[in-house]
């Protein structure tokens, strides 16, 4: 059995870490050839300025079934949007260029029924500081870094079946 937890080292607040190391929690990883969360193949769009979370994440999804195109930034992931319109959009909130929330506002004003996801390691503040703004402004789950793949899981299945 494997564990595997994602996201940001909890003393190197600025970057998502290591996964597997210096995590608050571990959860069971999921068995990435039962194909199981995405039978009708439901797209996502992953924006996170790390490409390491970037790739965690989309492994973690297309293991569990799911389409996967992904984003650096905000600017990116809302053109990749417009050119792809996904079933969901998992955002990271602190990033250069146009950060999450700003993603978020402008995601809901092209499509108001869009599915999202906010997570934050926080940047240099905790996540608590953020999540409740991109959940007041139409995100439909929040998750702080770091979070284990079940967990995350759970919740894209929560969205998106």
């Amino acid at each position: 059995m494997r564990h595997r937890s994602i996201g940001r080292d909890q003393e190197n607040s600025g970057t998502c870490g290591h996964l597997g190391r210096g995590v608050a929690r571990q959860v069971r990883s999921v068995d990435s050839g039962t194909g199981k969360g995405g039978p009708s193949m439901a797209s996502i769009l992953i924006i996170d300025d790390e490409e390491q979370m970037r790739t965690a994440l989309r492994r973690l999804l297309e293991g569990a079934g799911y389409e996967v195109i992904s984003a650096s930034d905000g600017k990116e992931g809302l053109a990749l949007y417009r050119e792809n319109t996904t079933d969901l959009i998992i955002t990271d909130l602190i990033m250069p260029e146009k950060e999450g929330i700003e993603t978020i506002i402008e995601l809901k004003q092209i499509s108001p029924d869009v599915k999202i996801i906010a997570i934050s390691g926080g940047g240099h503040n905790n996540p608590e500081d953020y999540l409740p703004l991109a959940k007041q402004l139409g995100a439909q789950r929040t998750i702080a870094k770091p979070f284990g793949g079940e967990e995350f899981l759970e919740a894209v299945r929560e969205l998106i079946g």
